[in-house]
């Protein structure tokens, strides 16, 4: 049996120095971190929270990822993929089913078809986001800590960046400059037409595109 909240929390203090701040973790020493090691400090850890604040989307009425389940770049019957705005990295997509899920509550029967399904897309969706010239990898991504809507992220590491190696890459991806959203667009499509080839589905036609069957 896990440790209860305040057994864990009495648990990590016992490492931490007087301002309940623990030592720098191993991985701000890589050489991939962002970070130099010199003046960075761990934040106090705080108390548990209990009950948990609810997630975004817990009541399927105020889940952003219904209302705009008709906002994407490539649709099926079930899923929608999207790209995500703003980022640091090349491409950043999303992968939500239609309907309001998460992981853990798809029925068995559902997530049999559902599970399977995603299988499937998720290999390809990395395989044509690899397949993207000066790209060399997408990092798959599953939280849930923020939505409760099921949402899979894809992250596309760039080529040659070193340093942009591994579980660093969201953080990187937040300090790096806006990239430019025509590359992006563009490579989102690329993406979304080899994914309709290889998988089904359609492409979802955006502004100054025609519409892909």
């Amino acid at each position: 049996m896990a440790l209860r909240p305040d057994e864990f929390y009495d648990h990590a203090l016992a490492a931490s120095d007087a301002e309940h701040r623990l030592p720098l973790a191993r991985m701000t020493g890589w050489d991939i971190s962002p970070f130099e090691e010199g003046g960075l400090r761990v934040s106090p850890l705080r108390p548990p929270v209990l009950p948990e604040p609810a997630r975004h989307g817990e009541d399927p009425s105020d889940c952003d990822a219904c209302r705009e389940r008709g906002e994407g770049i490539w649709f099926n019957d079930n899923w929608r993929l999207t790209r995500i705005k703003g980022v640091g990295v090349p491409l950043v997509l999303m992968l939500h089913p239609l309907d309001h899920h998460d992981m853990a509550d798809l029925p068995d029967e559902l997530a049999a078809e559902l599970a399977a399904e995603l299988g499937v897309l998720t290999t390809h969706i990395v395989r044509h986001v690899q397949a993207l010239p000066h790209i060399s990898r997408a990092h798959v991504y599953r939280i849930g800590d923020g939505g409760a809507h099921l949402h899979i992220w894809f992250f596309a590491r760039p080529a040659g960046q070193a340093q942009l190696y591994g579980s660093w890459l969201p953080v990187w991806d937040d300090l790096l400059p806006e990239y430019p959203a025509d590359i992006a667009d563009a490579d989102a499509a690329t993406v979304a037409d080899a994914l309709t080839a290889s998988a089904g589905g359609r492409r979802q036609a955006t502004a100054g595109d025609e519409p892909h069957d």
